[in-house]
């Protein structure tokens, strides 16, 4: 064979290679297809804070905004608390929290994938002293046995900083005992606590039903705090934007209606808990609560959560906003 034939032959091998190699690359770098949901699952809680998320249910709103995108359902997972709520978020059995943004700060320091995209309600949480007890100052707290949410949640995050400023140790001059709402209502009934942190509806039922009387509201303590958020999990962030826009957009729509139509509000939430519809009312008129939806307006303070959680040794290092929130899709919404 001459040497020009040999270079042409080697020519074509190296050709023939390059090509296959190519090949064999764009087939590796190829994207795959994104994982296609049926399904988005909600979570939620017993709060008059949380009423934009029944509101939306009630109505439809889920269904009707999600269906085009090929949602063909919604599950709602009902919770005592934010803690187990997290809990449940972090084995992957949630997509969408309506949660507090406290307990979410501690699942995110576990290892949780997820982002607050959207406020829910900022204050609205109650100290509520037992009728016998009484109560001047902060001081004659000493000694008292208080029932509020389970460590790592806003009330117990409020409740132990706001101790702590009156130069009370949270846990030697109190003792603060974890109990869901339901518990806690019965607790304080029956003489079994002396004083709770819970958020409405709880305090307005303890003070109609005449077990105690409100001392302190949450605005007093931390004003214009954040309180529940709607939190998305990070696969539907990164692998399905359009559903979590969707997801903001219904929930933005929802707020403004309760806002808009407090009675019809109350209405929903006192049916969906089988709750007095007269006790639901007087909470949305009690509370010191408002419902928003811009995140914006709870950075601040929930950025002040995880310093707090910091301090408390909740946490293992603070965390910052960008850690915490994605801004964007409330702020293509208002574009």
């Amino acid at each position: 064979m001459s040497n020009k034939m040999i270079q042409k032959v080697a020519v074509a091998f190296f050709i023939i290679s390059v090509m296959t190699a190519i090949a064999f690359i764009s087939g590796c770098t190829e994207p795959k297809q994104k994982e296609e949901i049926k399904e988005i699952k909600f979570g939620y809680q017993p709060s008059t804070h949380q009423i934009a998320y029944l509101t939306a249910k009630e109505k439809g709103w889920w269904n009707a905004s999600l269906a085009p995108l090929g949602i063909l359902k919604t599950s709602d997972n009902l919770f005592p608390s934010g803690a187990p709520e997290m809990t449940s978020m972090l084995s992957g059995n949630l997509d969408v929290a309506y949660v507090g943004a406290a307990p979410f700060i501690s699942a995110l320091s576990e290892g949780l994938d997820a982002k607050i995209v959207a406020a829910v309600q900022v204050q609205g949480s109650d100290l509520v002293v037992r009728t016998s007890v009484p109560y001047e100052t902060p001081d004659d707290l000493k000694g008292l046995k208080i029932a509020t949410f389970p460590p790592g949640t806003i009330q117990d995050t409020l409740l132990r900083n706001w101790l702590k400023i009156n130069n009370i140790d949270p846990d030697k001059d109190v003792t603060i005992v974890p109990m869901t709402p339901a518990d806690a209502v019965t607790a304080i009934s029956a003489g079994q606590v002396d004083a709770v942190f819970l958020p409405h509806p709880s305090p307005t039922e303890i003070k109609e039903k005449g077990y105690g009387r409100t001392v302190v509201k949450s605005g007093e303590i931390m004003p214009n705090h954040a309180c529940c958020v709607v939190v998305v999990s990070g696969n539907l962030i990164k692998n399905h934007p359009e559903v979590v826009a969707k997801i903001v957009e219904t929930h933005v729509n929802a707020t403004e209606y309760n806002k808009e139509h407090p009675d019809e509000a109350a209405q929903i939430y006192a049916a969906d808990q089988q709750m007095d519809i007269n006790i639901v009312r007087q909470s949305i008129n009690d509370w010191d609560g408002t419902w928003v939806a811009d995140p914006h307006l709870i950075v601040n303070s929930t950025v002040d959560y995880a310093k707090i959680q910091y301090e408390l040794g909740y946490i293992k290092k603070p965390l910052t906003e960008k850690d915490i929130f994605d801004m964007s899709f409330y702020d293509s919404l208002q574009k």
